[in-house]
């Protein structure tokens, strides 16, 4: 499991992504969640080069405590079902257009 690590910025809605190779790529938040049925939150994302086009990538990760216990980790969702309710949640902010209502 790759785990992306979540660094924040001076902007509360900027966060930094460093993988597991070290490579650093700047997102900005689009909103967070949490779903009593799986005891998660979760967070949707997309990459700051991509704030003024016309179309983003967003991405959705679990947000969970490192173990350091001096920051979050961010974890990619696995589960189908999981997955599923994710889209749901995504979809509920979503025009009929794909664009963003929240």
């Amino acid at each position: 499991m790759v785990k992306v690590t979540k660094q924040q910025n001076n902007d509360d809605n900027m966060i930094t992504l460093i993988d597991e190779d070290g490579n650093e790529q700047l997102f900005k938040e689009l909103f967070t969640f949490d779903s009593d049925d799986y005891g998660k939150s979760y967070i949707f994302i997309y990459p700051a080069e991509q704030e003024n086009d016309e179309s983003v990538d967003i991405q959705a990760y679990i947000v969970t405590d490192n173990q350091d216990g001096d920051g979050q980790d961010l974890v990619p969702i696995e589960d189908d079902k999981e997955w599923d309710m994710v889209e749901q949640v995504l979809n509920t902010f979503l025009d009929d257009e794909g664009n963003f209502k929240g």
